[in-house]
Formats: structure tokens, C-alpha cells, sequence
């Protein structure tokens, strides 16, 4: 089974910052676009961003300026720096490479 593991999460300021991680096998990490994606209680499952093998990202629009995504390939991990946080990017933030999931992390954003 593979296995994506995240890790970062917490609780935060709003305006705060974050950094989440996700590790990857090699043999996923090296083949793969890695995503991020969160779930907010009560809400579906959102795409957050991606980054391909390359090194292109692309973000959702409700994070563009704010977040940033990268990848360490020496490592086989993903990253999600998020800062300005708000109290609306409260949710469990998922790790994914297709078809495979993380467990997720919280993120919780309050004063």
C-alpha cells in the first residue's frame, strides 16, 4: 500500500503562517503531479494546488498569492507554504498523487 504521510499542521493566528509537508515513496513522487487538497466540516473536498515533475504549479484562485507550493526531489517531498491565513482555510489538508491519498493534517486557523 502506498503511503503519503503529511505532516505541519496546527492551529494558527488568522494573518499566521504555516508550512505543510508531505512524503512520498520515490518510485510515486518521481512519476507524479503532487497535489494538495483540503476539506473543510461540512464541505466537499477541495483542489488547493499542484506542481508536476517539472516543477509547474498551478493554485485555486481562493489561494493564489498566499499559498506556494513546491517539491524537493532529493527528498521525495511535496511542500504547502501557506501564509496570510484566514479563518476560512480551516480544514484537514490532503496530500495526493494520483489515486493515492494521505491521511491529512488539520490546519486550524483562530484567534
Amino acid at each position: 500500500q502506498v503511503q503519503l504521510v503529511e505532516s505541519g499542521g496546527g492551529l494558527v493566528q488568522p494573518g499566521g503562517s504555516l508550512r505543510l509537508s508531505c512524503l512520498a515513496p520515490g518510485t510515486i513522487f518521481s512519476r507524479n503531479t503532487m497535489h494538495w487538497y483540503r476539506q473543510a466540516p461540512g464541505k466537499q473536498r477541495e483542489w488547493v494546488a499542484q506542481i508536476n515533475t517539472g516543477g509547474t504549479s498551478h493554485y485555486a484562485d481562493f489561494v493564489k498569492g498566499r499559498f506556494t507550493i513546491s517539491r524537493d526531489n532529493a527528498k521525495n517531498a511535496v511542500y504547502l507554504q501557506m501564509n496570510s491565513l484566514k479563518p476560512e482555510d480551516t480544514a484537514v489538508y490532503y496530500c495526493y498523487a494520483m489515486p493515492w491519498w494521505g491521511q491529512g493534517t488539520q490546519v486550524t486557523v483562530s484567534a
